[in-house]
């Protein structure tokens, strides 16, 4: 078979990875090391095994290409307008907001003197299962502007999740660190490292080994993920980690933490949510207009505790939602065009547990 086509394809694909390569910003280094990877693939180009390396290489520039080097959110910050879509998303929380608009405060001054983004705050948020952990990093990313990412600890049992693996390995990945940078595609987004008390028993230590360095400081600005194996820099990237309880996590880890306890809800606490969140956004979500259902105020004790008493407010949510399908249920089968819920009928409407 005539050498030259297979050549001249390998040529093709070589100045494709050039270019990927050559377009995107990357620190110069490693910029330098892409291209010798390219160049020995060249020498190679005219041997039998030139499909294998060229496939190891181009998954690697992908993944280089991929990582958000110098890209960044670029928001003015509006102090005004980060507080009001917190509150408009949670109720209650002012020692995390107070700590989140205390950053901000700062980073506003930073940027207005040009001294660059400054330590992000590492929040965890310490509580029971639905007390609002989760959904506040969502909320906060609305409020800063700021893509999210979410790494999710439960049952996590090897620290290479984290780290990636090496890229002689077949079919080799960066980890979820890399990866949760890649997804939001900058360099300081807000990355959820959620339920960080769950790993396994038997990768805990090596995990809250690779905890530290992400949380400290002066370490997580030269992160060494095992597959792109060179420094990435995650020291703007603003984590919020999430846990049960601190009894399972490392004393270095908690050294590098900022815990904020996410106390249980109230009746009264829960009955307000109930009204000004959670029943509004069940009826948008089931296109339903609010004059369809009236609820006898009187009624909300017994919503709020069908069984007992529930720190946070994800059974509260599952019961309002049922409510609604309910009486979904009987405006489209033309069994009524509007409801009121009364002690008399409240029963026929909550879920028989």
């Amino acid at each position: 078979m005539d050498p030259a086509p297979i050549t001249t394809k390998a040529n093709t694909l070589l100045d494709d990875l050039r270019q990927k390569i050559e377009s995107i910003e990357t620190p110069p280094e490693l910029k330098e090391n892409t291209l010798d990877m390219i160049a020995r693939l060249e020498r190679l180009s005219t041997q039998g095994f030139f499909s294998e390396e060229y496939e190891k290489i181009s998954h690697y520039i992908s993944w280089v290409a991929k990582v958000p080097w110098t890209k960044r959110v670029e928001r003015p910050i509006d102090l005004t307008a980060i507080k009001a879509t917190l509150d408009k998303n949670h109720y209650g929380m002012n020692e995390v907001k107070e700590r989140i608009l205390e950053y901000m405060s700062i980073l506003k001054l930073r940027t207005t003197r040009n001294l660059g983004a400054g330590r992000a705050p590492i929040v965890c948020l310490v509580g029971l299962v639905g007390t609002g952990k989760t959904t506040f990093a969502y909320a906060l990313s609305e409020a800063l502007g700021r893509p999210i990412a979410r790494i999710p600890f439960g049952g996590l049992g090897s620290a290479k999740d984290l780290r990636g693996q090496s890229r002689l390995h077949l079919e080799a990945e960066p980890g979820y660190v890399v990866r949760a940078l890649c997804d939001t595609g900058v360099k300081n987004p807000i990355i959820l490292l959620d339920e960080i008390d769950r790993v396994t028993e038997e990768a805990r230590a090596d995990i809250m080994g690779v905890l530290v360095e992400l949380l400290d400081p002066t370490q997580n600005n030269r992160f060494l993920d095992h597959f792109i194996d060179y420094p990435v820099d995650l020291s703007e990237v603003m984590f919020i980690a999430t846990a049960n309880n601190t009894g399972n996590l490392a004393t270095a880890v908690m050294d590098r933490l900022e815990p904020i306890q996410m106390p249980s809800y109230s009746d009264d606490e829960k009955t307000h949510i109930a009204l000004e969140y959670l029943f509004p956004k069940a009826l948008e979500a089931a296109g339903m207009d609010p004059s369809i259902i009236t609820i006898d105020p009187a009624l909300w004790p017994m919503i709020i505790r069908p069984l007992g008493y529930d720190a946070g407010i994800r059974t509260l949510n599952r019961t309002i939602e049922g409510i609604v399908r309910k009486v979904a249920l009987l405006i489209v089968t033309g069994q009524a065009k509007t409801i009121s819920l009364t002690p008399e009928n409240i029963k026929s409407f909550l879920p028989k547990w």
